[in-house]
């Protein structure tokens, strides 16, 4: 092969390369843009659990654990009466950490009418203040929406007078910011033993599972996560389910005014 001819191969390869290389960016967007939805939405008969009578607004809670969710799917479900209202999604973990479908999720959320709520991993060993300015850096909360909330479940080895301290330099940057009173969420017995009457004047979320009517706790709550093993069409794993205590003019006084 002469000189000229290897001159004119290298540049047909050239060419070749400059002309392929959008159309393959083009396909690798398009296969990104593709994992954002999940390619089968799944749909399910009933929500799979027994539901709480007497409470006319239900609702989720999700994280990574339930990878893609296809949120129209979640809104048009209707079983009985009962469809999902409000949802709470995860928004940080400790000092830096965001959940990987928070943007996601919280975007499509927007598009439907689901009320939405962010919630902050809570972890005993660090800083609450940092904790909280991390949901702060992510969260963006409006009106309509409902009040940051803390999710306290685990003490990791640090004494409970500790990380009290902790959870309440958390709730007050936070409601400092956000202008609003954040709600705490944990379980019955962790926050009877740890938590207790310091932040009985918080709105609480409280978990209680195998209860048939109500949790069983000494002071007043506004949410109940009752179950964690319901079905919805659109989420492929098994999510939490939750009611509000109360109708709905007293859920709209809790959630964010400006």
């Amino acid at each position: 092969m002469t000189k000229k001819q290897v001159t004119k191969l290298l540049w047909l390869m050239a060419i070749a390369v400059s002309v392929s290389i959008p159309i393959i960016y083009s396909i690798y967007q398009k296969h990104q843009q593709n994992k954002q939805e999940p390619a089968v939405t799944t749909y399910y008969t009933a929500f799979g659990i027994p539901i709480p009578g007497g409470y006319s607004l239900h609702g989720i809670d999700v994280s990574k654990h339930q990878a893609y969710i296809h949120w129209p799917a979640v809104a048009k479900m209707e079983i009985k009466n009962t469809k999902i209202n409000f949802a709470f999604i995860k928004a940080t973990e400790g000092l830096n950490d965001t959940d990987k479908y928070f943007n996601y999720n919280w975007k499509k959320l927007e598009e439907q009418q689901i009320t939405k709520g962010a919630y902050l991993f809570f972890l005993a060993t660090k800083s609450g203040k940092l904790q909280a300015e991390n949901y702060i850096k992510t969260v963006r909360l409006s009106k309509g929406d409902l009040p940051p909330v803390l999710d306290v479940e685990e003490l990791y080895g640090v004494a409970p007078a500790t990380m009290r301290l902790r959870v309440q330099e958390c709730l007050d940057v936070l409601e400092k910011h956000y202008k609003v009173k954040p709600i705490l969420y944990s379980y019955v017995d962790f926050y009877e033993n740890n938590l207790g009457k310091k932040f009985n004047d918080y709105p609480l979320w409280i978990a209680h599972y195998f209860e048939k009517d109500k949790p069983r706790i000494s002071r007043d709550w506004h949410f109940w996560q009752h179950s964690e093993n319901g079905r919805v069409n659109g989420i492929t794993t098994k999510v939490d389910f939750n009611v509000f205590k109360g109708d709905s003019t007293a859920f709209k006084q809790l959630l964010i005014a400006n």
